[in-house]
């Protein structure tokens, strides 16, 4: 199977197939092979510019709406040297690069800045041969479900709960621990989201900020803000 039958089954069109071919191309395999096209780097520089465009573009799409700090870095997680190289190797791209002697023989064709530097050549090459719609349709193929995924390490729940509730309100939030069990070094804590008095979440976790966050996140899924 070759690239061309992976943007077929994929139904990505295309019309240069060197400006495809050359996206692949590693610079040790045109210093090895002494080839006059040359490699990846342009095709790589224009991609991480589509990249930055359609990453943010989605996420500022996402309902409810993101803060802008919080756009910021889901977007840098998005478009990050191992974010990029997992879409890789998902879709076996890697199997396409081409390497020089010395680069596969350590590893080349696995290393993530190498993998992630050739998916923003494809998305340069792909862009520069069919434009934004077609570049769009196939960077969401690849990436749609990781920007739908809740990224539990940057979402900040108690804040965008904050932020609802004293949207329209000066209801106050308290946080109440109903409960920690387990040994001293290994806790378990439940705790309480409170507004006014009235309890909308309950969380768990091995320490209290943990729990809060989770209590936060169940009240907003009670609240359907989720």
């Amino acid at each position: 199977m070759s690239i061309f039958d992976f943007l077929k089954e994929h139904e990505i069109p295309y019309k240069d197939k060197e400006l495809i071919h050359r996206a692949f191309v590693h610079s040790s395999y045109v210093n090895e092979h002494k080839i006059e096209d040359g490699d990846n780097e342009r095709l790589e520089f224009m991609g991480d510019a589509v990249l930055q465009v359609y990453s943010a573009q989605r996420l500022y799409e996402i309902k409810p709406e993101l803060k802008e700090g919080l756009m910021s870095t889901r977007r840098s997680n998005l478009v990050s040297e191992k974010a990029l190289a997992q879409i890789v190797r998902e879709n076996s791209l890697n199997d396409y690069l081409l390497l020089g002697a010395g680069e596969e023989k350590t590893g080349g064709r696995n290393r993530e800045s190498i993998m992630a530097d050739m998916f923003e050549a494809l998305t340069g090459a792909i862009y520069l041969d069919q434009g934004f719609e077609v570049v769009y349709r196939f960077l969401d193929q690849m990436m749609m479900k990781h920007i739908e995924e809740i990224d539990e390490r940057t979402f900040d729940y108690k804040t965008r709960l904050q932020e609802y509730v004293q949207a329209d309100t000066r209801k106050s939030i308290v946080y109440e621990t109903l409960e920690m069990k387990g040994p001293s070094n290994s806790p378990e804590f439940v705790i309480a989201v409170k507004i006014d008095d009235l309890t909308y979440g309950v969380g768990r976790g091995t320490s209290k900020k943990e729990a809060q966050k989770n209590a936060a996140k169940d009240a907003l899924k009670k609240m359907a803000v989720l």
